[in-house]
Order: C-alpha cells, then structure tokens, then sequence
C-alpha cells in the first residue's frame, strides 16, 4: 500500500471551534476517526495529515504531520469526505491497487499521485484535487459522505451511525475486540447489541434496539438503570455512568451521565453529571460541570443559525445544539441556547453566553477576558494526567501557538 495523505483543503480548515486545533481528519465521524476511515478502505498501515504549518506540532496516537515532499504513488484524499466502513476490507483494498483516483458521490476525493508534490503547494489548501497529476489506473467509486460545513458531523450523524454499526455487526471491529451478542439482558427491538468481551455492564440496563444497533467497544462499563437507544456506538474505555444515551457516537475513554442526543464525544471528555446535551459535538478534553445544558430546538421550530468566521450562517436544520472545541470547560449551571460555537479552550460559567466565544475566553459574561497561557496550560496537564496521558512538550507548543493564533468573534460572526 502506497502512502496515505489526507488533506484539509481550504473549507476544511474553516471548521470551526474544531479546525484551528486539529486536523479534520482527526474529527469523528459516525463511529469511526476520518483517518481510521480511510486506513481501513485502503489497507494503510501509515497515514499522515496535511493541514497547514499550525498543525506541526499537532501531537495525538496515529496522527502525524507530512514533511518535505509528498513522494510519487502516494495517495491524497480530501478529509472532508467520509467514506463508509468497507463490508469487505480485503476486497476493497484489492480493488483500489489498481485505482490511481477515487470518486464520492460525483466529486474527486482522492489521487494516487504520478509525480512527487511539494508541500508548499498544499499549504494554505487552497490547490484542489483536481490540479494534482495523477496515475493512469482506473478510477474507484467510494461510497460515503461529504462535510461541506461543520454542521455536517451532526446531521449526518444518524445515517453514517446506522452504516458504521451495520459493518460492525457483519464483520467486527478492527480485531482487537471480541464482540458477541447480548443474552438474557433488558433488550427492546430487533437490531442486534453487540458488547465486547471486556465490557461490564451492570443489572438492570435497557438497550432499546428498535431504530438501530448498539455496540459497546471493550473496556466500557455501563452503570445500572441506564438506558441506551440505537444507533449508538460506546466506544473504549468509556464510563456510561445512567442515564438515557440516544444514537450517540461516544469516543474512547469519555464519561457520560445525563441525557444525551444525536451528540458526538470525539474522545477523553467528561459529561459525568445530569443536563441535557442533544445534537451537539464535544471536542477532545471538554469538561462540562454539572447542570450544563444545550438548547438544541427553537421556540419557533425554526432553521437554527451557527457561528462561522464567514459570518452567521442559517444551517437549515431544525436540531442543533453546541460545538465545544478542545479542551472547553464549562461552569455549574450553564445554559447554551440554539447554535452556539465554543472555541477551544474556553472556560465559560455563569450567564448565558453568546453564540459565538472566541477560543481561550474566560469569564461569567461577554465580554470575555482572555485565559493566561500559562494557567490554560497547568490546567490541561492536570486534566490530562487523570487520563494518565502527559502533555507532551510538543503537544505544548502545538496549544500554545493555537492560543497565540486564537481568532476573535466581532459584530455579525467575523473574526480576526
């Protein structure tokens, strides 16, 4: 298998609160990393991201940042687009050996490169797919997703969730989890639940399986008199601590209590109290305190609108609730209306905030004052290490230069 390389072109890196702390195909799509994705398409044992000089320092397990030149036969594909769990990955990487580019729908979304490419030409995103040179082999269909606005992860979420647990059930996960189906528990429906052997789960839980699977990953424990309907993926190490979890995609080693929603966990956050969270995403480190709650439907019923450094922006849907960026903290009690945009490293408490908060904000009102480096720093190192995961120097440098880029929300959604 030739080199994998995914690409955060220009809209991409305008994903707000979630771009300007992270490669996009470090987000979480359905039940699966983008990057796993497409490493699980084309049989990649490396991958690397391109997403612009901010992210070289970018330091997470898997996720390694391109230098020099991307080399002849190597494979580049837009991040935007989230390709569905092969039925059949052995076939599915036969196939593409003879691919040199691949289609989603009717758009390119990914070349095997004829020529070596300098990174310098990716570097703002702005050079599309298009403009590469690519090899004469055939041209593979990929079926899947595109994310053309940040909203997408949620929108998308009950379709690629049903899509994601049916692969599991019909072939597993990726082999280092034994899954076998439950007997003898509280079960509601027909679509199968699927726990790993190293799961706990606890007397008295009600899986409702009428709308969709649920799979449990190892190492997950689910508390007593906790309900959980399907679709839902419970990813690794994950404490699921009561409650009633709704076709949620919940990412490894988060804790989640309280009613959740058509919301996504990317991973390593805490949601250990009561409050409703719906149609939302919770970036990496996210703490909310207790009593944290989104709105995620209009009095009106109306299209909700969101924060985007274009601008307010109608998304048209109907059910949206609240991006929280990396590492957003959030105070006892807080309310978020409709559509609201955390940038990461917000620590926000008291009143209701705006729909937009610019990242590293702290304060109980706008205007916010801006949270010292220094402390943020501290502060994450010490939520980290309970994760038993170090803030490593270069994962240092990487938050310090996001906080040093941080942008700033001004009249009618711009930014600086």
């Amino acid at each position: 298998m030739s080199g994998l390389y995914l690409y955060d072109d220009a809209r991409a890196r305008a994903f707000e609160p979630f771009a300007s702390a992270r490669p996009i195909s470090e987000m979480r799509a359905g039940a699966w990393l983008i990057r796993a994705r497409w490493r699980a398409m084309l049989d990649a044992t490396e991958s690397w991201f391109i997403a612009g000089e901010r992210h070289t320092d970018f330091d997470e397990p898997g996720a390694t940042a391109a230098a020099g030149k991307v080399p002849t036969g190597s494979i580049v594909v837009n991040a935007r687009c989230v390709p569905a769990l092969p039925s059949d990955p052995t076939g599915a990487a036969r196939r593409a050996a003879s691919c040199s580019m691949w289609q989603c729908g009717n758009r390119l979304a990914a070349v095997r490169l004829r020529e070596p490419v300098d990174l310098a030409l990716l570097a703002d995103g702005s050079l599309s797919l298009d403009s590469l040179a690519a090899g004469t082999g055939a041209i593979g269909t990929i079926d899947g997703w595109w994310l053309d606005e940040v909203w997408d992860f949620i929108r998308l979420l009950p379709e690629q969730l049903a899509s994601d647990l049916a692969r599991i059930v019909a072939v597993g996960t990726d082999g280092t989890a034994t899954m076998s189906k439950r007997t003898g528990d509280l079960v509601l429906g027909d679509h199968p639940v699927l726990v790993a052997q190293r799961a706990i789960i606890e007397p008295n839980v009600l899986f409702d399986a009428t709308a969709g699977p649920i799979v449990i990953d190892a190492g997950s424990s689910v508390r007593a008199f906790t309900r959980i309907t399907g679709p839902c993926y419970i990813g690794r190490d994950v404490s699921v601590m009561g409650g009633d979890i709704t076709g949620c995609s919940i990412g490894d080693k988060s804790k989640v209590r309280g009613e959740l929603s058509a919301t996504i966990v990317l991973g390593y956050s805490n949601k250990g109290h009561d409050g409703f969270v719906g149609h939302s995403y919770l970036g990496r480190w996210v703490n909310l305190g207790a009593g944290t709650i989104t709105s995620n439907l209009k009095n009106t019923y109306g299209a909700v609108s969101l924060w985007t450094p274009a601008g307010v922006r109608d998304t048209g849907m109907q059910f949206l609730g609240t991006l929280f960026g990396d590492h957003v903290k959030t105070g006892i009690g807080l309310r978020l209306t409709t559509g609201t945009v955390l940038g990461a490293g917000a620590n926000v408490y008291g009143s209701m905030p705006p729909k937009g908060v610019a990242p590293f904000s702290w304060g109980d009102a706008a205007p916010y004052a801006t949270y010292h480096a220094d402390k943020f720093m501290e502060t994450a190192g010490r939520m980290m290490a309970r994760r038993h995961v170090e803030l490593s120097p270069r994962a240092r440098r990487h938050l310090l230069r996001v906080h040093r880029e941080r942008w700033s929300v001004l009249a009618e959604g711009e930014t600086t």
